[in-house]
């Protein structure tokens, strides 16, 4: 019975989710991975609290993490683009530092689904997730491919519950 109460509980949660997307040569018209990311929330029926499009700048990226992660109107982050090995692929630095309690298991479970999709290459990929002053913070690659897979298989299932323990709290 209690289960059930905790299921029902995590279901009703609508979360408000802030999608930032890293790229120096994207548009909001080009952006297809973000616009993909808030496609996914509204068919799964959260909300966009807030949307940015930045460059690749460890900087701004930080100052904007910081600012969203004080909002009371965001639940959760989402970051998309800069988490490969080029030298101005610097999103997972930042994120890191921010990450009071890591999640190893979301990098390690969308790099085996991204295996199964792309081969060898996967590794390539150091996308990753934790929590950040008591909310979700998840950094995935900028492919559009990436994202449907990051969110269908992972974020999605499981954003409820997660939201849901962290207010347990």
């Amino acid at each position: 019975m209690a289960y059930d109460q905790h299921a029902q509980d995590a279901a009703a949660i609508r979360a408000r989710l802030a999608v930032i997307t890293l790229s120096d040569t994207r548009t909001e018209e080009t952006d297809k991975s973000g616009s993909r990311i808030k496609e996914l929330l509204a068919e799964a029926g959260h909300a966009v609290a807030a949307y940015h499009l930045i460059p690749d700048d460890p900087a701004r990226l930080g100052a904007l993490m910081s600012d969203l992660l004080s909002r009371p109107d965001v639940d959760a982050i989402l970051t998309n683009g800069g988490t490969g090995i080029s030298r101005r692929d610097q999103t997972i630095d930042v994120v890191e530092r921010l990450l009071d309690h890591h999640l190893p298991g979301f990098g390690e479970l969308f790099r085996m689904l991204s295996y199964d999709q792309i081969g060898s290459g996967a590794l390539l990929s150091r996308a990753t997730a934790g929590i950040a002053r008591g909310k979700p913070l998840f950094a995935l690659p900028g492919s559009t491919k990436a994202v449907e897979l990051a969110m269908t298989k992972l974020i999605l299932p499981e954003i409820r519950h997660l939201l849901f323990e962290l207010r347990k709290r």
